[in-house]
């Protein structure tokens, strides 16, 4: 029945190697995630006890550093044949992913409209979409260097 193979099936009859690559690729997307989750506290703690303010600044800060790291590996990976493909999606999908924060970047402005802070809730959206374009392009930008 289509859409029900077993796990380690290949229609073309092939091995379960490309599920023992899948396999590795969800442990170093794991790992990568780990140390990006890590990484998006410490930036948002570190934002918060030096800027100190109602604005969400480590949001910003994490929003546009991980747009330019995301668009730094796509060009960086795309110049370079044979680039390692688990490390860019360790990065991109692990790292990046659990490093960038847009859902809290949409509680957080919410937040702000909520309590009226209309001013500061268009900053931080513009402020992250704005920025978060010019630091991919500026990323693509390096890492085709």
């Amino acid at each position: 029945m289509p859409g029900n193979r077993r796990a380690g099936s290949n229609p073309a009859g092939g091995s379960g190697s490309n599920d023992m690559k899948f396999l590795i690729d969800c442990l170093w997307v794991g790992s990568a995630g780990f140390c990006g989750a890590i990484a998006r506290f410490a930036v948002a703690r570190g934002c918060g006890q030096v800027f100190r303010t109602s604005f969400p600044v480590g949001t910003l800060v994490i929003n546009v550093t991980g747009s330019f790291v995301l668009g730094w590996l796509a060009a960086y990976a795309s110049a370079r044949v044979g680039f390692n493909e688990t490390l860019r999606i360790a990065i991109g999908v692990g790292f990046v992913g659990a490093y960038t924060t847009f859902s809290t970047y949409m509680y957080e402005s919410d937040a702000l409209l909520r309590q009226g802070a209309w001013l500061k809730a268009v900053l931080n959206l513009a402020g992250s979409l704005l920025l978060g374009l010019l630091a991919v392009r500026l990323g693509a930008y390096v890492g085709s260097k």
